[in-house]
């Protein structure tokens, strides 16, 4: 066995050979390690209701290749016959991949948690919970990996101090020269957390309208009613008045009815009492109010309040087709007659007019009158 003392790099054959058996059988051990717990973790989940051994299972199932072979080969050169400056290296490789493995193990527990969380409140509010999530989710992830990367910096021997003093002059330089780009950040973050919309909600914002597709960091994309996609700056949305119709349980419609000034009073008094039954008589409707408002320039003003119940607009159409046209039977069988405008002229005669501007005295006026030079009919 003299080829086993035979040395390479100061060490022995039967040193890398017992480096190596190490190095392999450390991945194998601790990946049949993880293996059983995760599988013990399973059949535990199937009898429980909780979503923590769910979470810690997608954790485990999350463990990178490298961070197997980083572990065997940083526990294979403890038995090597190594510089310091080598063993440094060694050590700070294997600090570099375990601090990735564990920004992985921490975005994949952000991320079950997260969904944990949206699954167990069940499907109502789907769209809410997800723009909510996305937010947690991005909040979570850059904390993590901001502070994977700082305790990277630190093991590098990075001073974080002077960096993080250095960052903060730097970023007020930045913040002023891209104050736009951020404050459509923080607006993205505020939409995620106050929540004045959700994906998959019908919004209005100026003269623009449409359903939300996407909420990203810079802007929110809305589908308009034509087809056409519609881009927002997050900070303008967050600025504007924003009617949000997906949220909207009743839609409260009001409704102005002139009839006729030659229209009787008693058949007047019908009128309240024939809407209210309009109402009534269709479905998905809750009357509220019916009254004789007042006098309009050309027409009795009445005046219906109604609910219709339930927020989708084709609801809310089909059940003011049906109130009009009810509105329409009952008022031609009580002889209530719709009024339009309308304007009375009255017309005097020529020689009354002139009767009326010619003063005692005025011999002017009369000769212009009887020589037929007198004016038009006056309309008044």
């Amino acid at each position: 066995m003299d080829w086993m003392s035979f040395e390479i790099a100061d060490n022995e054959a039967w040193r890398w050979l017992a480096a190596l058996g190490v190095a392999v059988g450390t991945v194998v051990l601790v990946r049949a390690l993880l293996a059983v717990v995760r599988n013990r973790l399973a059949k535990v989940a199937e009898h429980t209701e909780t979503r923590a051994d769910d979470v810690a299972i997608e954790i485990l199932e999350s463990t990178r290749w490298f961070f197997y072979v980083g572990l065997g080969v940083f526990l294979g050169s403890r038995l090597l016959k190594l510089e310091e400056s080598v063993r440094d290296v060694i050590l700070l490789v294997e600090t570099m991949v375990l601090l990735l493995q564990v920004g992985v193990w921490g975005t994949r527990a952000i991320r079950a948690t997260v969904e944990a969380w949206q699954s167990r409140h069940g499907p109502d509010g789907a769209h809410g919970r997800s723009t909510m999530a996305a937010g947690i989710a991005f909040v979570g992830q850059l904390v993590l990996w901001t502070v994977v990367l700082l305790m990277a910096l630190s093991n590098l021997g990075v001073e974080i101090t002077t960096l993080i003093a250095g960052l903060g002059m730097g970023g007020i330089a930045a913040a002023l020269a891209v104050q736009n780009i951020l404050g459509d950040l923080f607006a993205s973050l505020s939409i995620y957390f106050d929540r004045p919309f959700d994906l998959g909600d019908f919004i209005i914002v100026g003269d623009e309208m449409g359903t939300v597709d996407k909420i990203g960091l810079r802007s929110t994309r809305v589908r308009a009613l034509g087809g056409e996609q519609l881009i927002f700056a997050n900070k303008d949305l967050i600025e504007s008045r924003i009617r949000n119709y997906k949220r909207m349980r009743e839609r409260r419609v009001v409704v102005e009815i002139g009839v006729q000034y030659d229209t009787a009073a008693d058949t007047l008094e019908q009128a309240p009492r024939l809407m209210r039954e309009a109402v009534e008589s269709a479905e998905n409707a809750r009357f509220d109010r019916a009254h004789f408002k007042g006098f309009g320039d050309s027409a009795l003003m009445l005046e219906l309040v109604y609910w219709v119940l339930g927020p989708d607009y084709d609801t809310y159409m089909d059940v003011q087709q049906t109130i009009s046209f009810g509105l329409l039977r009952r008022f031609e069988d009580a002889g209530l007659r719709f009024a339009f405008p309308t304007r009375t002229i009255h017309l005097e005669p020529k020689d009354a007019a002139v009767s009326a501007r010619a003063k005692p005295g005025d011999n002017g006026a009369a000769a212009r009158s009887s020589r037929g030079e007198a004016s038009s009919p006056q309309l008044q």
